[in-house]
C-alpha cells in the first residue's frame, strides 16, 4: 500500500494478489487486483463505499478535484470513504491487452472465462478482508450493478447497502430476450431523435450511402462499416448525447472534424478491446452468447440503416476494425462458451438487501421492464425510476445524493 495526495483528497493505493481462478486457487496462476482507497480530510472513519464500475472491460475512475471527477465523488466522500475498484483485467488490475494475443487463442480465451462478475465478487471480497472491515457498502453503475448482484448471490453478509445506477440486470432472461428489448428502447430514442431533426434522417442515409461503398475512412485506417456507423445511436445512452450526435451530423462527412469526430462517438474501441471482447457475456446468465444481438436484430433494423444501434456488438467488426482483427479468433471462440449462471434468483430475495436504485425509464441499455423484474426481488432496495436521465445519469451529480435519501426514507420513490 502506498498513499499520495490529490490536492484535498488522500489516496491509498492497495494491491493485493489472488488466485486468477477463484474455483481452482491452488492451480498455482495468480494476479494482481488494484484499488484506490479515497479519503477527504476528516472522513478517515468513515465506512466504505466501494465503486463497481460499467463496461465490463473498464478500469475504476481517477479520483481528482479541480473539478471534482468523477462528478459524483464529493457527495460520496460526505459519508463514504470511496474505494475504486479496477476490474480484474483493467487498469492496474493486470489488464488485458494487446500483447496477451501471444497467449494462443486457446489460453487466452480460458484466461477470459476468470473476468466475468462472479470473480470479481471474489476480488472485491479478498479487498474487504485486506481491508479489516465486515461490511461495505457498494455503488454499482451499469455492469457494476450487475456484479452487485453476483455480490447479492454469493455474499450478501458483506453488504451494508447497495446503490444501482442503470443497474439492475435481467436476470433470469437470455441475452437474447435482452438484447431484442434493447433494441425496442434504441428504435424509440432514434425515432424521438429524428422526429425533432427530421433532416438528420437524410443525414444518416447519405453517411450509409457512404459507409456502404468504403468511403467513411478515420484515421485508425479503419474502413467504417455501416453497422458500424450505426453504433453511434449509444450517443442516445447519456443525458447529453443527442447533442453529440447532432453535431457530429451537422458536419461536412469529408472534413478531418467529421472523421476525428466520428472516432470518437464510437462505443468500442482498441483501448479497452474488452470491452468488445466479452461484452455479451455480461447477460449471459447460464448460456453461450452466439453472438445475441446479431441474430436477434428486428426485421425493420435488417431494412432501414437509419435505425441506429447502441451496445450491439457485431462479429463483422472482428474484420473491419483495426483493433479488433488481431482478436477475431478470440471473438469467435468466446462467442461459443457455455456460461455458468451468474445469479441466484432464491439467494437475491433472501438477502434482505436494503438500499436505492435508480432506473432509468428510457434507458436504451438496460430496459426499465427487466429492472423492475429484478427490483422486485429486493423488497429492501427502492427504486428510483426516473425519466429526467439516461444511461448515464450517475454523471449528473444529483442521482447519487437522491439515492442516499431514498434509501434513508428521507423521500419517497
Amino acid at each position: 500500500m502506498s498513499t499520495r495526495r490529490m490536492q484535498d483528497l488522500s489516496i491509498e493505493d492497495h494491491t493485493i494478489t489472488v488466485p486468477l481462478d477463484w474455483k481452482h486457487p491452488d492451480d498455482g496462476r495468480t494476479i494482481d487486483v488494484h484499488a484506490a482507497v479515497i479519503t477527504r480530510e476528516g472522513g478517515e472513519k468513515l465506512p466504505y463505499l466501494t465503486f463497481l464500475q460499467g463496461g465490463p472491460g473498464y478500469e475504476g475512475p481517477n479520483p481528482f478535484h479541480a473539478p471534482t471527477s468523477p462528478s459524483w465523488l464529493d457527495a460520496a466522500l460526505e459519508r463514504y470513504r470511496v474505494v475504486m475498484l479496477d476490474q480484474r483485467g483493467t487498469g492496474k488490475s493486470t489488464p488485458i491487452g494487446d500483447d496477451d494475443l501471444a497467449r494462443g487463442t486457446d489460453e487466452l480465451v480460458e484466461r477470459l472465462t476468470h473476468l466475468r462478475a462472479d470473480s470479481i465478487v471474489r476480488d472485491a471480497e479478498a479487498l474487504r478482508e485486506h481491508l479489516g472491515v465486515e461490511t461495505w457498502s457498494t455503488l454499482g453503475q451499469s455492469f457494476g450493478g450487475f456484479t452487485t448482484l453476483s455480490y447479492l448471490s454469493t455474499d450478501a453478509a458483506s453488504l451494508d447497502t447497495v446503490f444501482f445506477t442503470g443497474g439492475l440486470s435481467a436476470v433470469g432472461h437470455t441475452p437474447d430476450e435482452a438484447y431484442a428489448l434493447s433494441f425496442d428502447k434504441v428504435r424509440n430514442a432514434t425515432e424521438a431523435y429524428y422526429r425533432r431533426f427530421p433532416e438528420h434522417r437524410d443525414a444518416v442515409s447519405r453517411l450509409v450511402d457512404l459507409a456502404g461503398a468504403g468511403d467513411l475512412v478515420l484515421s485508425s485506417g479503419e474502413v467504417v462499416s455501416v453497422s458500424r456507423l450505426r453504433s453511434i445511436g449509444s450517443l442516445l445512452g447519456s443525458d447529453d448525447g443527442w447533442q453529440s450526435l447532432w453535431a457530429l451530423l451537422d458536419k461536412d462527412p469529408r472534413t478531418n472534424a467529421f472523421r476525428y469526430d466520428l472516432a470518437d462517438a464510437l462505443p468500442f474501441g482498441g483501448r479497452n478491446p474488452l470491452y468488445y471482447v466479452i461484452h455479451e457475456s455480461c447477460y449471459a446468465d447460464g448460456a453461450a452468447t452466439r453472438w445475441a444481438a446479431e441474430r436477434v436484430e428486428p426485421d425493420d433494423f435488417r431494412a432501414d440503416p437509419t435505425l441506429l444501434t447502441a451496445e450491439h456488438v457485431r462479429r463483422d467488426w472482428a474484420d473491419t476494425v483495426p483493433a479488433f482483427q488481431p482478436w477475431r479468433e478470440v471473438v469467435d471462440a468466446v462467442a461459443e462458451i457455455e456460461w455458468p449462471r451468474l445469479y441466484d434468483e432464491a439467494a437475491i430475495a433472501a438477502s434482505g438487501a436494503k438500499g436505492a436504485a435508480a432506473v432509468y425509464y428510457n434507458d436504451i441499455y438496460v430496459p426499465v421492464e427487466y429492472s423492475m423484474e429484478t427490483a422486485a426481488l429486493m423488497p429492501g432496495v427502492m427504486p428510483f425510476v426516473t425519466s429526467g436521465h439516461e444511461h448515464s445519469g450517475l454523471r449528473s451529480g444529483d442521482v447519487l445524493p437522491h439515492l442516499f435519501d431514498v434509501a434513508a426514507g428521507r423521500l419517497v420513490r
